[in-house]
C-alpha cells in the first residue's frame, strides 16, 4: 500500500478540484460527512433501483419517473449485479473491496454480464447532464475487465434519471493500457502530494459557498 492509500474516482475528483480542501476533509477529516437531502434522496433512490433488480420490489411511488427506464434495464439479456463493489491492487489485479492490499474501489450502481459483453450502469439524480464526467464509467469498464476477463467490451450509460437523458461510452479490453496511463498520473499527482504534504489550493467558482476550508485564503467567507 502506498501513503496515499486506496482511491476512488471520487477521490480522485475531490483531489483535482482543490488539493487544499482534499487535505483537510479526507486526510485530516476535520470535516465528517453531513447527510443533506440531495444526498438522501440519491441514496433512497439507488436503493430502490437495487431492491427492483434484485428482488424485484415494486418501485416506489416517488420514484415512479424511472419505472420505464428500470424496466428496459431488467429486460436485457444477461447476469445482473447491483451496487457491486470492485476492488484492484497497485498491480491491477483483482482483490476484494476491503482487502489489505486494495488500491483501487469502485462500485457499479448496474452490471450486465452478457457472454464477453457487458453493460456498466450509473444512475445520476443530478438534474442536468450538461457537465457529465464519463470517467466513472472508464474506471467501472477498466475494473470489470480485471474481475470478469472474460468481457471484452463494456458499454457504459451515466442514467440521468432526473434530466431523463443518457452518455454513452463504449471501452474495449484492447485499449486497456490507454485507458489506465491518465489515471496513473493522477494518482501519481495524489501520491506526490502525500509525500511531500504540499496541498496547494486550487481557487474556483465553488470556492464561494461550497467550502468548510474557512482558513483558506479562497474560502468566500472571507
Amino acid at each position: 500500500m502506498t501513503t496515499a492509500g486506496a482511491w476512488s474516482f471520487s477521490r480522485i475528483k475531490a483531489f483535482e478540484t482543490c488539493p487544499k480542501q482534499f487535505y483537510h476533509v479526507n486526510v485530516l477529516k476535520e470535516f465528517p460527512f453531513a447527510e443533506t437531502d440531495a444526498t438522501r434522496y440519491g441514496t433512497e433512490f439507488h436503493k430502490a433501483c437495487e431492491e427492483y433488480m434484485r428482488d424485484g420490489t415494486p418501485i416506489p411511488p416517488k420514484f415512479s419517473y424511472v419505472a420505464t427506464a428500470m424496466s428496459a434495464l431488467n429486460d436485457l439479456p444477461g447476469e445482473k449485479h447491483c451496487e457491486l463493489k470492485m476492488g484492484l491492487t497497485a498491480d491491477l489485479e483483482p482483490c476484494g473491496f476491503f482487502d489489505k492490499n486494495v488500491w483501487f474501489r469502485g462500485v457499479v450502481d448496474l452490471l450486465i454480464i452478457d457472454g464477453d459483453a457487458a453493460r456498466v450502469v450509473d444512475y445520476k439524480t443530478s438534474k442536468n447532464a450538461k457537465y457529465a464526467d464519463v470517467g466513472q464509467l472508464q474506471l467501472m469498464a477498466l475494473a470489470v475487465f480485471k474481475h470478469f476477463p472474460q468481457v471484452k467490451t463494456v458499454n457504459g450509460a451515466l442514467l440521468f434519471v432526473i434530466a431523463n437523458s443518457m452518455v454513452k461510452q463504449k471501452y474495449a479490453v484492447r485499449d486497456e493500457g490507454v485507458l489506465w496511463k491518465p489515471w496513473l498520473q493522477k494518482y501519481a499527482s495524489l501520491e506526490k502530494a502525500h509525500a511531500t504534504g504540499v496541498w496547494n489550493p486550487r481557487p474556483s467558482g465553488l470556492c464561494r459557498r461550497h467550502c468548510p476550508v474557512v482558513e483558506c485564503a479562497h474560502n468566500g467567507s472571507k
